[in-house]
């Protein structure tokens, strides 16, 4: 089975040229340092927003060359109790087909969590863009726990990333997002998992997970780059925020 791209043409390019252009233009601006990183925050919205912010992280995934990728996102649009792992065979975007490995968890299969979620879906070209070799685990979450997330994560670490798909406040002014936001630029690079519950993101479930991770295996955090839509491609009066995170050993 695979599962066909369903924000290609929306949130970023379906043609192949075009697409694959607008990332490498995306990775030539991104400046960063070579950190064994070990997962990843990331955004998720339309590439001409977030694209440049998500760079960051790519850039450094490019030199890492893992051969898993497990990614972490909102279910934005299908309300259920508990995280589904993605069972069908490949997932698809303009760029090619990504294979999906099967592995043995606790996680649910729920199909639908899977069908129009585009949190995963946008971070597939990128890492098509970067890495030549690699396979993903593509997990949904719900309503869930994070602690029992990472539980499940900690099995599958082997020749692994994590990213965590999430963007930050939605729909402030600038300076009010700015502010917001600081709040998570803070406290997720030191691991502060208490201010971190405290932040605006749509996919904090996830971010704690990673965190929670990152605590347990002794990682230390990074903020690579901070912006949002009102620094991109958008106005300032209704602004989404995006960060870009990395965690290593």
């Amino acid at each position: 089975m695979i599962r066909r791209a369903v924000v290609a043409g929306s949130f970023y390019p379906s043609n192949k040229d075009q697409l694959e252009r607008m990332i490498d233009g995306f990775l030539a601006k991104a400046k960063v340092e070579d950190i064994e990183a070990k997962g990843f925050v990331m955004p998720h919205a339309g590439y001409i927003y977030s694209g440049q912010v998500a760079a960051y992280g790519y850039k450094i995934i490019s030199k890492l060359k893992p051969k898993r990728v497990i990614i972490l996102g909102p279910s934005h649009f299908i309300p259920f109790v508990g995280s589904s792992i993605s069972t069908v065979d490949f997932w698809e975007t303009p760029l090619g087909k990504v294979k999906v490995e099967k592995v043995k968890t606790e996680f649910l299969d729920f199909p639908e969590a899977h069908k129009y979620e585009h949190s995963i879906e946008v971070q597939l070209p990128f890492l098509q863009r970067v890495l030549k070799d690699f396979q993903i685990i593509p997990i949904s979450i719900g309503d869930d726990d994070y602690k029992d997330i990472a539980k499940q994560l900690e099995r599958l670490l082997e020749d692994a990333i994590i990213i965590a798909s999430s963007d930050l406040s939605h729909y402030h002014d600038y300076d009010t997002a700015v502010k917001i936001d600081s709040l998570a630029n803070e406290a997720i690079p030191k691991l502060d998992l208490k201010k971190t519950e405290k932040i605006e993101a749509c996919g904090k479930t996830g971010i704690l997970a990673l965190m929670y991770l990152a605590k347990k295996q002794g990682w230390f955090g990074k903020k690579l780059f901070y912006a949002n839509s009102g620094d991109t491609a958008g106005d300032k009066s209704q602004v989404v925020g995006y960060g870009c995170y990395a965690f290593y050993g």
